[in-house]
């Protein structure tokens, strides 16, 4: 069944909700020489982080705080969100930086950039999807979001033209009325309303982009299934953890926002996975 361009509103995340958890996952975000002191000074694994479409890394906060607190360095990578494969390559290039060993984690869309930018990377140890798409070759989030019922995100896209020097394309957002259904049923209300006007948006051809040879086929990985998730079914969810041979957790309650709702969880899985690679 052909799946409805608007539905390429699928693969999402979104920004903290507020400028302290910002900042913090800012300072987390060094350059390449602060990386590699920092590298120096530690036995663990750069820990990556990749957001998804209509997001930033400030989405990280609560993960990063945690992480950082268990002596992880860090990265909360600004994914561009312009096309997969210029922002795998961006991811990849991020990678080429750091010294020692990584874990690679991406959420939503940016499991689609990890899948890409950690090919040939012979420092990722792990990849770890949070409700994320871990997509084999030729596959499109687009078209993972039709492969299950369950997913509300057919009801829930604005879509908005934009202009560039050279260029243009159409950018993806949610509806502010519908956000908190589709993509935060287990935050606060307030919360969500703030999440829904932060939203940065995804240029909609990558989220139709076709993916190339999976990461996942080499490197190990671990997945955290949302249960209660409404912009990714869960059962779709759970089908490419299997398919991925992934170390694989479920929260149960956990909506598409997990990292958010249930930081914690989020960090235990990306420790289990950094501790494997030891």
């Amino acid at each position: 069944m052909a799946i409805p361009a608007a539905l390429a509103v699928a693969v999402l995340t979104v920004p903290a909700v507020s400028p302290a958890s910002s900042a913090s996952s800012i300072s987390s975000a060094s350059a390449p020489s602060a990386v590699a002191a920092q590298s120096r000074h530690t036995s663990k694994p750069t820990v990556v982080l990749v957001h998804g479409a209509f997001a930033d890394s400030s989405g990280w906060s609560g993960v990063v705080a945690r992480l950082r607190h268990d002596g992880y360095p860090v990265i909360a990578a600004a994914n561009p969100l312009r096309g997969l494969d210029s922002d795998a390559t961006y991811v990849s290039s991020l990678l080429d930086s750091i010294p020692g060993p990584v874990v690679l984690v991406g959420h939503s869309y940016g499991g689609e950039v990890i899948t890409n930018a950690a090919v040939g990377h012979a420092n990722v140890k792990a990849l770890v999807y949070v409700a994320a798409f871990a997509p084999d070759q030729g596959e499109s989030g687009l078209a993972l979001v039709g492969l299950n019922p369950g997913s509300q995100l057919g009801e829930a896209p604005v879509v908005r033209p934009y202009a560039v020097a050279g260029g243009g394309g159409a950018d993806g957002y949610v509806d502010p009325a519908k956000f908190r259904t589709v993509m935060a049923a287990d935050l606060r209300g307030s919360d969500a309303e703030l999440l829904a006007a932060q939203q940065r948006p995804v240029d909609l051809a990558a989220l139709q982009a076709p993916s190339g040879v999976p990461a996942w086929k080499t490197i190990p990985s671990w997945y955290l299934v949302a249960g209660a998730d409404r912009a990714i079914p869960a059962a779709t969810e759970r089908f490419m953890a299997h398919r991925a041979g992934a170390h694989t957790v479920v929260v149960d309650d956990a909506s598409h926002l997990v990292m958010l709702s249930h930081p914690g969880r989020v960090e235990n899985l990306i420790v289990q996975a950094a501790k494997a690679t030891d």
